[in-house]
């Protein structure tokens, strides 16, 4: 159930956006911190407050990688899988990360605390291979830094 106050504010900021699609993902995102992944009902409000149909909000939703129209963990791991992190190590990293975890890529710990996805960039091809736990992006990643990382998330 998404609280009154919450639609409130998303309509005001839908109000603040030059166009409704503007807002879009931000929309999205929001209703997503709410429930932890854009729910059906998520859709339906996300349409609604931006005067779109549930379709356009859903092919809105399943561009972007980083919203998810499926449970995920309490912490998702985007691990880059472009030519620039795959040339500088991506496999042995992602090859780490099915060990430790124990999921394939798409999956979610038995625990559900951590949800591994690759995707396609994440900008910081400079610093590959590069992997984003949350919101916090961590580059130049050896298989020692994974674990670190995963015993600190």
């Amino acid at each position: 159930m998404i609280p009154d106050s919450l639609r409130k504010e998303l309509a005001a900021r839908v109000r603040e956006a030059i166009t409704p699609r503007e807002a879009a993902v931000d929309i999205m995102k929001e209703l997503q911190r709410h429930s932890g992944w854009l729910t059906d009902e998520g859709v339906e409000v996300a349409a609604e407050l931006l005067g779109l149909s549930p379709l356009q909000v859903e092919e809105l939703a399943t561009f972007y990688e980083m919203i998810y129209r499926r449970p995920v963990g309490k912490q998702v791991i985007h691990l880059c899988d472009s030519i620039s992190c795959w040339c500088m190590g991506g496999e042995r990293i992602m090859e780490q990360l099915r060990e430790k975890l124990g999921v394939e890529p798409g999956g979610t710990t038995t625990d559900g605390r951590f949800t591994l996805i690759p995707c396609a960039c994440l900008g910081n091809c400079g610093e590959g291979p590069t992997m984003m736990v949350g919101d916090t992006l961590h580059g130049r990643l050896t298989p020692e830094e994974v674990n670190d990382i995963l015993c600190a998330a």
